[in-house]
């Protein structure tokens, strides 16, 4: 294996926070997309992809998503939902439906559909009041556990942990043992700047044995 000797040193401390951003991005990666719907107060859809987000533990199903505090300060309409309802769908984003998820992205006001924007369909949930999203090949179903505020001001975080209540798998993609085909459902991940990854280069690599076995 090869050994790195050289390094850059880049203090945290000592940098703007959007160097920071930029820094972690391009080592962090790539990321799953939480491509997230909520209700607004007035039942406003709102839908917006957080590339902050994993899985945490299956005893409750959990999983977390972060979305920042924008450049402005401001925080984010499905911030705002998710505290007000304590609900929300978390669809993943497959290769497909990558265009338009880039188009949800777009700041829109709070009075605007993103579904509608975007070209998407949704589909009603069966616990949460969120509509899914029905070009999405899988939705969880959530309700919020707990926000844990991080930092503060201009892209600062919020993680945003959440019980799933339901899975919704297209039976197309759906294995007898309950999971996702991973193959077939072809999901994207984030990169940095304006790049995505996809999934279709995979290998295994078997659980290690026990040393001098």
């Amino acid at each position: 294996m090869r050994k790195y000797e050289r390094f850059t040193e880049l203090i945290t401390s000592q940098r703007e926070p959007r160097a920071n951003h930029h820094t972690l991005l391009s080592c962090v990666l790539p990321r799953p997309i939480a491509f997230v719907s909520t209700l607004g107060p007035d039942g406003v859809p709102n839908l917006a992809p957080f590339s902050f987000f994993t899985g945490i533990c299956a005893n409750p199903p959990a999983v977390i998503f972060s979305p920042a505090i924008n450049i402005k300060g401001q925080e984010k309409d499905t911030l705002r939902n998710l505290r007000e309802s304590g609900e929300c769908v978390i669809n993943v984003v497959n290769h497909e439906i990558r265009e338009a998820m880039n188009q949800a992205s777009f700041p829109y006001p709070p009075d605007v559909n993103e579904f509608e924007a975007a070209g998407f369909t949704p589909l009603p949930s069966i616990i949460v009041k969120p509509p899914r999203v029905a070009e999405s090949p899988a939705q969880m179903e959530a309700t919020l556990i707990e926000i844990v505020k991080v930092g503060q001001g201009p892209l600062s975080g919020n993680i945003c942990i959440c019980e799933i209540k339901c899975f919704h798998i297209a039976q197309e993609m759906c294995l007898e043992n309950g999971t996702a085909d991973i193959a077939q459902i072809d999901l994207v991940g984030r990169l940095g700047g304006d790049g995505y990854s996809t999934v279709r280069d995979r290998f295994d690599l078997p659980k290690p044995s026990p040393p001098g076995q």
